[in-house]
């Protein structure tokens, strides 16, 4: 599993947490920003690497 895989699940995570458990505001909706951001760049090395 790639770094950056990883640190997105990571991150979605910590989103889903945020959601129910802990009140942080709008730093919950930039860690999904981020986690999206990390997996789409995971996903395209991951293609082009093959390749």
């Amino acid at each position: 599993m790639g770094f950056l895989l990883l640190l997105g699940i990571i991150l979605a995570i910590l989103w889903v947490l945020g959601l129910w458990v802990f009140s942080w505001g709008g730093f919950v909706h930039i860690l999904i920003v981020v986690a999206v951001i990390l997996i789409i760049l995971w996903l395209l090395r991951s293609l082009f690497r093959r390749r």
